[in-house]
């Protein structure tokens, strides 16, 4: 199928997840990861309707979106991907959904940027639900401390939690565990759900999913 074709695939899938779901189609955002791809890969995408994009890497999506944002300028970019404190203003400047922020150090240093630089920024606290040590994000016993500091002390606009499930468990208890965790600390979006498990992640309360593969193919 053609990335147009792929893109109508996988909005049907959200839509009967939805549905399944007893939700709103419309209540969850697909944001189309388009890490490693260019932006002749990308401009079909966004001729289809597609606003929310991902990317993993700073510098390579500075390489990309400052044009595509000029010829299309209601386009919204997520940084999903982790970021060193080093690149926190390049960050700012390019990004309007900002979903890693996984420690003290980067919470201020992003912080200070965003009031800096006067743009108000939507920020994600990456949970890391499986304890995983190779992985980032918070622990989810710290996550209400980390939301306080981030919320209260840096005044950061704390939209909603993100995760990334272990590869190998059943993504459904971490997505459970994060849409508790969101409702613990008085947060309404969760970013949850990749191209294997965006369908689960809707039945479980996702109001974003992260989908790069399944639209773009394999890289």
């Amino acid at each position: 199928m053609s990335v147009e074709e792929q893109l109508q695939d996988v909005r049907g899938k959200i839509t009967k997840a939805a549905q399944e779901a007893g939700r709103e189609p419309d209540s969850i955002s697909l944001v189309a990861v388009s890490k490693t791809f260019d932006a002749e890969h990308i401009r079909p995408t966004i001729a289809k309707g597609q606003s929310v994009f991902g990317e993993n890497r700073v510098q390579e999506a500075q390489g990309k979106w400052p044009d595509l944002k000029a010829e299309t300028p209601d386009l919204e970019l997520h940084l999903i991907g982790p970021l060193q404190s080093n690149k926190a203003a390049d960050a700012v400047a390019l990004f309007d959904v900002i979903e890693t922020v996984d420690r003290e150090k980067i919470a201020r240093a992003l912080a200070e940027e965003a009031k800096r630089q006067g743009r108000s920024i939507r920020f994600y606290i990456q949970v890391n639900t499986g304890l995983e040590p190779q992985k980032a994000g918070i622990a989810p016993d710290d996550v209400g401390s980390f939301v306080a500091l981030c919320r209260d002390e840096l005044a950061m606009h704390v939209e909603g939690l993100m995760c990334i499930p272990p590869v190998d468990e059943n993504p459904g208890p971490h997505f459970a565990l994060l849409a508790k965790l969101a409702e613990e600390n008085g947060l309404s979006k969760l970013s949850m759900g990749m191209s294997g498990d965006f369908e689960t992640a809707i039945g479980f309360g996702a109001t974003s999913v992260r989908v790069g593969s399944a639209i773009f193919g394999t890289r």
